[in-house]
């Protein structure tokens, strides 16, 4: 098993930044992709970035250019940094890890980000 607990949501004013850390814990040798998802009220959980073992990254085309996705493996730790921040990135962000053996998702239990205009 693999948990991860996320940290550094909160609320910052339109063209602010934030910095999320998800630290991992368990069987942390089984995840390769780990990432970020969130969901704004009303609607579905979506993509922000992910990045591999390798720190291969995607990111959703709405924040690209404007948030950061890195990770520190001898912390078992993924981070998004959030720059110029839109009242529409309001939502509950989700750590995201991948066990590609066991097909298995993992995820944390959000933290929520409000960005005010």
């Amino acid at each position: 098993q693999v948990q991860l607990v996320e940290s550094g949501g909160g609320l910052v004013q339109a063209g602010g930044s934030l910095r999320l850390s998800c630290a991992a814990s368990g069987s942390t040798w089984r995840v390769n992709t780990m990432g970020w998802y969130r969901q704004a009220p009303g609607k579905q959980r979506e993509l922000v970035a992910t990045i591999n073992s390798g720190g291969n990254t995607n990111y959703a085309d709405s924040v690209k250019g404007r948030f950061t996705i890195s990770r520190d493996n001898t912390k078992n730790t993924v981070y998004l940094q959030m720059n110029s921040l839109k009242p529409e990135d309001t939502a509950v962000y989700y750590c995201y890890g991948f066990d590609p053996l066991r097909r298995t998702d993992y995820w944390g239990q959000g933290t929520q980000v409000t960005v005010s205009s």
